[in-house]
């Protein structure tokens, strides 16, 4: 009674460490990890405010325009609502590392329902497995929701839960727009039972399809939202360097990886071993495990974002291809010398010896990890960047007025401090590119100081009165410095706004 009351208490515990883990590393520092956790607090926060579908001016000149805006993360704001009473930084961060501990315990629950011996202790290797990946977990985005979903969606897949995967199916659509790997792990489960089991098992591809089109089609922002996945996703998948975006779609090189992910590549390495030292046939969760590691993987040599999902299905695939190898030591141990006779040391020490090896690499892999995780947050840009430029433009300019930026990803942090105004290009340069192709190559010379007397198209063909730039921007601020079209009204020592003060046509 005592033992299963306890059993009872194992998602409790297991989500109490997985919360102290992310929070050690997030609360390293008063900062938030990456920008665009500014922008998703902020409008989950106008989400409760202003309604579930708030107007969103604030990037006219892209195809998150307000008549085209789609909320392509919309159940993840939603679920960022708890979190937006009080200090939204704080609130931020708070998120992030609750939203990591869900996603860890949807892994705990996939061992656990496979039968993983020591299934708690194998997710805890998660918090050690790669110290990008947790760093990946603690950026305030939809990456560990998204983790969570594809751990069910592979639960249900092996347990063959036709109807859970179709409606996991449909609110990942309207959670994240990374929903397309849902259909990949179907595919996976499809060519895995082909090869293992040699039949097509293709209903749950089936399943998760539909669910997918009606996600797709009963939408809140429908039928803006099927317009947007096509055009969001096409540039990625075509030619990811067409547009200079942001550095997570650049692949790490190998010393990189081998200095942030060493755990998840030894994990995978040990699970290719484990398959020889069964001497047993590969199963159908084995084979699927493999496949999505190895697809994982792939995407994480070309994007270096993907290693939030290569070394958690690096260490899946360790787990499932290791357990019977414990298994078979552990009735070895209990059969050896015969059911009356005492277990010999030799047989105990033999069966105990995996869940001691692996106990010294999960604990070793996070004695590493967390702190290498933390310092990375530690070298975050200061959270109140950009706070005194935005609060002089709140009060000093008109409602709705356009500022002008010299970089996309200064928007995220714009937004959050001030609402007051509305932006140039922000989320994604795409965005502003897939809108205006010529438009978006004229913000791109004029923010590399490659335009004499930039206030006149500033004004005139972005519309803007104002213009926020940072200090790295020389050859621009250059420029500005030579215009008499543009006047410094605020500097301090991470800004500098200007007024466009062109003389009026009569």
């Amino acid at each position: 009674m005592q033992k299963r009351t306890l059993t009872s208490f194992y998602p409790l515990i297991l989500f109490a460490l997985f919360l102290t883990g992310m929070a050690i590393v997030q609360f390293s520092s008063r900062n938030m990890p990456d920008n665009d956790g500014y922008y998703h607090i902020k409008l989950a926060y106008l989400m409760r405010t202003e309604g579930l579908k708030p107007d969103f001016p604030y990037l006219p000149l892209s195809i998150l325009n307000e008549k085209q805006f789609y909320d392509h993360h919309f159940l993840f704001h939603v679920a960022l609502i708890p979190f937006t009473f009080g200090d939204l930084r704080l609130g931020a961060k708070w998120a992030a590392a609750t939203f990591a501990g869900l996603a860890f315990l949807a892994i705990w629950y996939l061992f656990h329902r496979q039968r993983i011996p020591f299934a708690w202790l194998w997710s805890l290797g998660l918090l050690g497995v790669s110290d990008a990946f947790l760093y990946r977990m603690s950026i305030t985005r939809a990456q560990s929701l998204s983790l969570a979903v594809l751990a069910l969606g592979f639960l249900w897949l092996l347990e063959g839960k036709l109807w859970r995967l179709a409606f996991l199916s449909f609110f990942y659509v309207w959670m994240y727009d990374a929903f397309p790997l849902l259909i990949a792990l179907g595919v996976l489960h499809l060519v895995a039972v082909l090869l293992v089991e040699r039949r097509l098992e293709y209903r749950p591809l089936l399943f998760i399809g539909g669910g997918i089109l009606l996600g797709m089609l009963i939408n809140p922002y429908f039928p803006v939202n099927i317009a947007f996945s096509i055009q969001h996703m096409l540039p990625k998948l075509t030619d990811t360097t067409s547009v200079s975006v942001g550095n997570e779609w650049y692949p790490y090189n190998t010393n990189q990886l081998l200095e942030n992910s060493l755990p998840a590549l030894v994990a995978f390495t040990g699970g290719i071993l484990a398959l020889g030292l069964t001497g047993r046939k590969m199963n159908v969760r084995s084979a699927l495990a493999l496949l999505t590691a190895l697809l994982f993987g792939l995407m994480l040599f070309q994007a270096r974002r993907f290693v939030e999902y290569f070394p958690p299905f690096a260490l899946i695939f360790a787990a499932f291809t290791w357990s019977p190898f414990i298994v078979d030591l552990k009735y070895a141990a209990q059969t050896q010398g015969g059911s009356d006779s005492p277990q010999p040391a030799s047989s105990s020490l033999l069966a105990g010896l995996p869940v001691i090896l692996l106990a010294i690499f999960v604990a070793l892999s996070a004695y590493k990890s967390i702190p290498a995780a933390g310092k990375s947050i530690q070298a975050s840009k200061p959270y109140d960047l950009y706070a005194g430029a935005s609060t002089w433009l709140e009060q000093n300019t008109p409602a709705g007025s356009r500022v002008f930026q010299t970089d996309w990803d200064d928007f995220p942090r714009l937004f959050f401090y001030n609402t007051h105004n509305t932006y140039l290009a922000g989320l994604d340069p795409t965005f502003m590119q897939l809108y205006n192709s010529n438009l978006y190559k004229l913000w791109v010379t004029i923010t590399r100081g490659d335009v004499q007397e930039p206030s006149r198209y500033i004004s005139s063909s972005f519309g803007s009165s104002y213009v926020h730039t940072d200090l790295n921007h020389s050859d621009f601020l250059n420029q500005a410095a030579n215009d008499p079209g543009l006047k410094e009204v605020y500097r301090d020592d991470q800004a500098v706004i200007f007024e466009v003060v062109l003389p009026q046509s009569d």
